[in-house]
């Protein structure tokens, strides 16, 4: 059974980094795609970054330039970091996982598994 488990969130002030991480267990992430998303209640799910089995990645316009996304396949793990986090980055951040993927997907609907999300609070 594969668990995604993200890790990281709390509470920042404006201006600040942050780094979230998601660790994958049940599968060799070496063959998984994950994708970064995040939900402010009342809004629709966000994308916000992708990366591929193979290292490639691609970021959303919310975060575009303003975070890195990369994985350490030996730890099983994918991370995003965001930088210079302003207010409206608060929001729950999940990690989804899809095994088999080629390509670089935004589309939630190919991510088989889902992490239980990590909050994140920027004060300003």
């Amino acid at each position: 059974q594969v668990q995604v488990v993200e890790s990281g969130g709390g509470s920042v002030q404006a201006g600040d980094s942050l780094r979230l991480s998601c660790t994958v267990s049940g599968r060799t992430l070496g063959t998984f795609a994950a994708a970064w998303f995040r939900r402010v209640p009342g809004k629709d799910r966000e994308w916000l970054a992708t990366i591929g089995w193979n290292g490639g990645d691609d970021y959303g316009e919310p975060v575009k330039g303003r975070a890195t996304v990369s994985r350490d396949n030996a730890k099983a793990t994918v991370y995003l970091r965001l930088v210079d986090v302003k207010p409206e980055d608060s929001a729950v951040y999940y990690c989804a996982a899809a095994p088999d993927l080629v390509g670089l997907s935004r589309d939630p609907i190919n991510y088989d598994y889902w992490g239980q999300g990590t909050q994140v609070t920027v004060s300003s």
